[in-house]
């Protein structure tokens, strides 16, 4: 799903609130997460899941293609581990099959 169709969702869902207001609703709570992050704080939603910065330190890498060592610069990278009902509803605790 793309953002485009989560407000098409959103806004169909809730008839009562105009397309660009539920645009720019998703929109501010994308813009939050992303400001908390640069922040370095940890964004949870709860039931779905936790948003956390990790660091990863310079390392020397390697070019796949011609095989010489390149210096990888330290960066910090978005990590994002599932809540427990978020994985509950992907595996199905009932046996259910999930749809391929």
């Amino acid at each position: 799903m793309i953002k485009s169709e989560l407000v098409q969702k959103i806004a169909i869902a809730n008839p009562h609130l105009y397309h660009r207001d539920v645009e720019r609703i998703v929109n501010v709570i994308f813009d939050e997460i992303v400001d908390a992050l640069s922040r370095g704080d940890r964004v949870e939603l709860r039931g779905f899941g936790a948003f956390t910065v990790k660091h990863r330190a310079s390392r020397q890498g390697r070019n796949p293609r011609t095989g010489t060592t390149v210096a990888v610069a330290e960066k910090f990278v978005p990590f994002f581990k599932t809540g427990k009902e978020l994985r509950d509803r992907l595996n199905k605790l009932n046996g259910e099959q999930r749809p391929e």
